[in-house]
C-alpha cells in the first residue's frame, strides 16, 4: 500500500498538496503515482511567475514507461519550482512528499485548499483505480 500522509490534500489526478501556512501551498505526486510511472528520469518545472488555472497541466514527469502531466491542483501563481529536479529526478522516486515535490503555488482562493480530497477519500481513489 501506498503511503498517504493524513497532514496533505490530494486530487484525483494524483498530485499532494501541503499548505506551507504562508498563503503558499506545495505540489507533489503521490507515493502511488511515482511507483505507477516508474524510474523518472526528467522533469518539466513549471515557470516562476505563471499563473495557472486549478487542473491545469502546468509540469511534466518523464519516466522510462511514460510521460506524464502534473495538473496545478489549485488556481493561482507558480512562486517556485523545485531546483532539485534538474540534475536530481528521481528525488520524486526516493522521497515524494519530501525533497521531491515540483512545485509552490499561492493559491488565488486559499480555501479552495479544503475542497481538496483529504486522505482517506484519497485513498478510496487509489483503491477504486486499482
Amino acid at each position: 500500500m501506498s503511503q498517504v500522509p493524513g497532514d496533505l490534500r490530494y486530487t484525483k489526478s494524483h498530485e499532494w498538496v501541503r499548505d506551507n501556512g504562508d498563503g503558499t501551498v506545495t505540489v507533489g505526486i503521490t507515493d502511488h503515482a511515482q511507483d505507477a510511472l516508474g524510474d523518472i528520469v526528467f522533469v518539466e518545472t513549471p515557470e516562476q511567475g505563471r499563473e495557472v488555472a486549478a487542473e491545469e497541466g502546468c509540469a511534466v514527469v518523464e519516466s522510462v514507461k511514460a510521460a506524464s502531466d502534473i495538473y496545478a491542483p489549485l488556481a493561482g501563481a507558480i512562486v517556485a519550482a523545485n531546483p532539485l529536479l534538474d540534475d536530481t529526478p528521481d528525488a520524486i522516486n526516493n522521497d515524494p512528499y519530501g525533497e521531491g515535490w515540483i512545485f509552490q503555488l499561492a493559491p488565488s482562493d486559499p480555501g479552495a485548499l479544503a475542497l481538496l480530497l483529504d486522505a482517506a477519500a484519497y485513498q478510496q481513489v487509489v483503491a477504486d483505480d486499482a
